[in-house]
């Protein structure tokens, strides 16, 4: 007899990464993923090829080099840090300490689709909450809210929408949230915000113990593919993550490169001037396209609304065809969206120039 594995495991519909290839093609251009067009830090890559003699020796289990850089960085305390592969692995240790069977975890509706399936992974029920204009609407998120609330998931900025919520709105959501509620805010993309209003979510959790913040450097960092992120919590929701995460859960190749990466200031303000520059370039030539609509974005990202369903596959195919890979966005409940990450300079010119000359 086949081993029958919790019933609740059937409702997950695996998450679907940005598509990376193309058959028949060697070359293409790669804006899926929202991963850093300048690749990595050269300081971040010597560190890592460096750690290759060291592979056969376990990783330092408690990452304690790292987080104490990034408590100095960041102004907090070295204890009140958890590292984990990427910020993926930290999002579903919280549902897995915080939630269960029969519980409810709210999340905005065209938000990270990690946030319904790390709550699915532990049978609990996510539920969406409408938004306004494709922003996190904390009203809608607020009525939602009873007893079989265990956890609020907020992308901040949000993937895919490229929204943001100010101080004054994440401060009236945790401040109408009940206690007892632990609220997660996934700053994946701070390092790349210019808004003068984003909140700094640090001062939050050192204000409010039931809040806790995600980070990543898979984003400005470059290091996607080392899988490594940290959240930032009080010291007893800290004490209950380091019980459900893995003894060896980042691997000693990405503590290095991260920790060098932290480091090089030169190559993070050199990718937030590019980040900054070609976001605005790409929303001004693409916009005055009538048969684009651009969202404002925080991230490094812009969502692209062609109006239309099958426009917007008709366009995707004709991209694809060319060598350009962006985003679809059905599994968003976005299907008349595609969502274009910010790529090197060669890069966007091509595209805003190919768009321009399919939607004549």
């Amino acid at each position: 007899m086949i081993p029958v594995a919790n019933k609740y495991l059937s409702n997950i519909e695996s998450y679907k990464p940005g598509k990376s290839k193309i058959s028949k093609l060697k070359k293409v251009i790669k804006l899926s993923s929202n991963e850093n067009p300048l690749g990595s830090s050269p300081k971040a890559l010597k560190e890592y090829k460096k750690h290759s003699k060291d592979v056969f020796r376990y990783a330092s289990g408690d990452c304690f080099e790292l987080r104490s850089t990034l408590a100095k960085k960041n102004k907090v305390k070295t204890s009140q840090i958890v590292c984990g592969a990427g910020s993926d692995e930290i999002l579903s240790l919280i549902a897995q300490a915080y939630a269960s069977q029969n519980d409810e975890i709210i999340y905005s509706k065209h938000g990270f689709l990690m946030y319904p399936i790390s709550a699915k992974r532990v049978g609990a029920k996510p539920v969406a909450a409408d938004e306004k204009n494709l922003k996190t609407d904390i009203d809608a998120i607020l009525k939602l809210i009873n007893k079989k609330t265990k956890i609020i998931f907020i992308a901040n900025p949000n993937n895919p929408t490229g929204s943001y919520l100010s101080d004054s709105e994440i401060d009236k959501l945790v401040s109408k949230t009940p206690k007892n509620i632990i609220i997660v805010l996934d700053h994946a993309y701070e390092e790349l915000v210019t808004a003068k209003d984003y909140p700094k979510a640090t001062r939050i959790v050192k204000k409010h113990p039931n809040v806790i913040v995600t980070r990543t450097f898979s984003k400005i960092y470059g290091l996607a593919s080392l899988r490594i992120g940290w959240c930032y919590a009080s010291q007893d929701i800290i004490d209950i993550l380091n019980k459900v995460r893995g003894p060896f859960n980042v691997s000693g190749a990405a503590q290095k490169a991260a920790l060098a990466a932290l480091e090089d200031d030169k190559f993070l303000k050199k990718s937030q001037k590019h980040n900054t520059k070609w976001l605005k370039t790409i929303d001004k030539e693409l916009s005055s396209i009538p048969a684009i609509k651009t969202y404002p974005s925080q991230a490094n990202f812009i969502l692209l609304d062609f109006k239309d369903t099958t426009i917007a596959r008709k366009v995707n195919d004709a991209l694809l065809e060319k060598g350009i890979i962006l985003r679809e966005m059905s599994a968003y409940h976005l299907p008349t969206c595609l969502r274009m990450t910010v790529g090197k300079q060669k890069e966007n010119l091509y595209v805003i120039k190919t768009l321009k000359q399919l939607l004549k």
